[in-house]
């Protein structure tokens, strides 16, 4: 059992603080936003804060388009433009899900990790057929793709050369 309780964060947090960390927070439903929120108001976590909302595993949040839109009303309410919001769609509803929170102004996530499929009974064969797919959707609905700089610089991430391993 692996057990998240406050205290634990708040060690996590604190710890990895001190060298610098950026974070990727996996909420897997709108309980895990108020609980960012509450280390975010407790100044443990600073903006731009990178929410991937996590949609269709077991125990979390479904993929239907209300609760991708719940998720991010939420998310507005809580933290205002002091987020970036990604997407991740879990098994069969991770092209649905991406296709959903690009539209709606948000970054996605696709891979293997998430989803073994590329379309209805067919196994993907890559991450990177996932990845010209979502970038296919993406680019249909008229918007572009962040080069690797860019997604740097949005995340404020420090980079290779900066960091001990």
């Amino acid at each position: 059992m692996l057990e998240n309780s406050f205290k634990d964060i708040e060690y996590a947090l604190r710890t990895l603080n001190e060298t610098g960390a950026r974070y990727e927070f996996e909420c897997y439903d709108t309980s895990h936003l108020y609980n960012l929120q509450y280390f975010f108001h407790e100044g443990l976590v600073k903006p731009p804060l990178f929410i991937q909302t996590v949609f269709g595993l077991l125990g979390g949040i479904g993929p239907h388009p209300d609760d991708v839109m719940h998720m991010k009303r939420t998310a507005d309410r809580l933290f205002g433009s002091d987020y970036r919001w990604s997407v991740l769609g879990a098994g069969r509803a991770q092209m649905p899900v991406a296709s959903m929170g690009a539209a709606m102004g948000g970054n996605v996530r696709v891979g293997l990790e998430d989803s073994l499929w590329i379309g209805a009974g067919r196994m993907a064969e890559s991450n990177a057929q996932q990845v010209r797919q979502v970038r296919k959707i993406i680019e249909g609905l008229g918007l572009e793709i962040a080069t690797p700089d860019e997604a740097r610089e949005i995340l404020q991430l420090k980079g290779a050369d900066k960091v001990a391993f």
